[in-house]
């Protein structure tokens, strides 16, 4: 798995850094300028190989690279042989010196172009952004937004990634469309985009199946329409058809394995279970009264030597309260247990069709800074899977304008981010480094080819405008001592520039650290 992760974090790194340093070796060399080492990675060299004037290598840590220019040094560039000038990156003129430094930048903008580019004309393959349980006290739940609602467009731009939730500037959204049972729902709305951001995030499309189980941990599947079975359902999204009277259960038939895609029921020993609710809760509580839970109330293993284990819970046994409150989803009964003080707990449940009462102690640990109490179970859990939606081909025309367009609102959303985090509109904490990058790279590549390249582009375009920052030290830094060339009517003093490279160097490294101790604190 975690040599997958690796893998995975260079294939995705790896294109990016070699543009990039393409971009400077192809400006140089246009401009007559030697490069002497082209490397993909810092550190010590894995492989070498010298063609021409050149150096080509690949170094041991694959988390950058560098294309070494003859001359490159401003301090030395006096002790360069007169006939060999010609060859030297300080020695060029303003102009050349510009886009050769450019050229890495622009060569990320292009890449990301060149990858939204083949994705709109091939088509893509990406998963619906759906939202989970919306409490009805939260914001975009008075905004207009429901549970199992496909977001499709925000203020009149198309949602393809979570990306597209971000609205640059002023941050307004006015309003939202979304597909909610095969209806296409336009909802006004009143929205700061950072806000929305946030509160989407919260409600990711965590929406159990309509299984429930009853005291003997029988399967049963739950549908509002006699004789018709839909497991594309969930009990969140049923939960807010008010107009309901009556339910209709089937039990599994057995031998069957509750994760596969073909389940069969038997639909002449259905249940029919009148109901009254107004939401979630009220719905589970009527089921409850019938004798019924939500299948993920039902415990599918338990750890050997686990506080569970050594009180006799056992597989198939079914959660049904914690210190007498009735619990009415696996993640309740998770969060509950963390806010219990006491040393010891209180919880009932089914066994083979009886009630039990046991006391346990729950086990204590430390995951990321925070204290866990553990039962050892682990649950039947049955959620939803992620619906892809296949696009259709935008053509040559119409894939280039929208690269461009997507390219372009990559850069302005990028450089939007970092505005907000400099004015501390935006916590440091978000800030990310190599092991959020390796972490979302895998997960987006194990979600879909499509996102996986959707992010590298969006990276890619991160990666050019970071190094367009007048920070000394990166590319950015270069082009402003252009500038100050052109103000100053000559190459600044020798003191200057060690000042200015110590301090970009300073911040590069606080930038870093702190990325770094981000990573730690999610991660550790």
């Amino acid at each position: 798995m975690l040599l997958e992760k690796i893998a995975v974090f260079i294939l995705f790194l790896g294109p990016l850094v070699f543009f990039h340093e393409l971009g400077h070796f192809l400006f140089a060399r246009l401009f007559g300028v030697r490069v002497e080492v082209f490397s993909i990675g810092f550190g010590p060299k894995l492989f070498k190989k010298k063609i021409g004037d050149t150096e080509y290598a690949v170094s041991a840590i694959p988390l950058g690279g560098y294309v070494k220019m003859f001359g490159d040094d401003p301090f030395n560039k006096d002790d360069i042989p007169e006939s060999e000038r010609v060859y030297s990156f300080t020695h060029q003129g303003k102009f050349a010196r510009f886009w050769i430094v450019m050229g890495g930048p622009l060569a990320n903008f292009i890449l990301a172009f060149f990858i939204f580019f083949t994705l709109l004309i091939s088509g893509e393959r990406i998963p619906e952004i759906k939202l989970g349980l919306v409490p009805s006290e939260s914001l975009i739940y008075k905004g207009g937004l429901r549970t199992g609602d496909i977001l499709l467009k925000i203020n009149d731009t198309e949602v393809y990634n979570p990306t597209d939730l971000m609205v640059e500037g002023k941050g307004e959204i006015k309003n939202i469309s979304v597909r909610r049972q095969d209806q296409v729902v336009v909802l006004p709305v009143d929205f700061k985009g950072d806000k929305f951001f946030e509160d989407v995030l919260k409600y990711p499309p965590f929406l159990r199946k309509p299984f429930l189980i009853n005291s003997h941990s029988q399967t049963y599947v739950m549908s509002f329409e006699k004789g018709k079975v839909n497991v594309l359902d969930s009990i969140e999204e049923m939960s807010q058809r008010h107009n309901v009277k009556f339910a209709y259960l089937y039990p599994l038939l057995p031998g069957q394995d509750i994760s596969s895609e073909n389940l069969k029921f038997d639909m002449a020993a259905g249940i029919e279970v009148p109901l009254n609710f107004t939401d979630l809760k009220s719905m589970l509580v009527g089921f409850d009264a019938k004798g019924f839970r939500t299948i993920d109330l039902m415990v599918r293993s338990v750890n050997m030597n686990s506080p569970a284990d050594k009180i006799g819970v056992r597989e198939n046994d079914v959660f049904i309260s914690l210190e007498g409150e009735k619990v009415y989803s696996f993640e309740d009964l998770r969060t509950r247990l963390q806010s219990i003080e006491k040393k010891d707990v209180d919880v009932e449940i089914w066994s083979k069709g009886e009630i039990k009462k046991l006391n346990i102690v729950p086990d204590v640990t430390q995951q990321e800074g925070k204290t866990l109490r553990l039962l050892g179970v682990y649950s039947y859990i049955e959620v939803q899977k992620i619906n892809f939606v296949h696009t259709k081909s935008k053509g040559l025309f119409g894939s280039g304008k929208y690269s461009i367009i997507r390219t372009w609102d990559s850069v302005k959303k990028t450089v939007d981010g970092f505005v907000k985090l400099l004015t501390n509109q935006i916590s440091l904490k978000t800030i990310g480094g190599p092991l959020a990058i390796g972490k979302v790279a895998h997960d987006s590549f194990n979600t879909s080819l499509s996102y996986f390249f959707q992010l590298m582009a969006l990276i890619s375009v991160n990666l050019g405008v970071i190094n367009l920052f007048p920070i000394p030290v990166l590319d950015g830094g270069h082009i402003l001592f252009i500038a100050l060339e052109l103000i100053n009517g000559g190459p600044l003093s020798r003191r200057k520039m060690e000042i200015a490279q110590q301090v970009g160097l300073s911040m590069l490294l606080m930038l870093m650290v702190g990325a770094i101790f981000n990573d730690v604190s999610r991660f550790f």
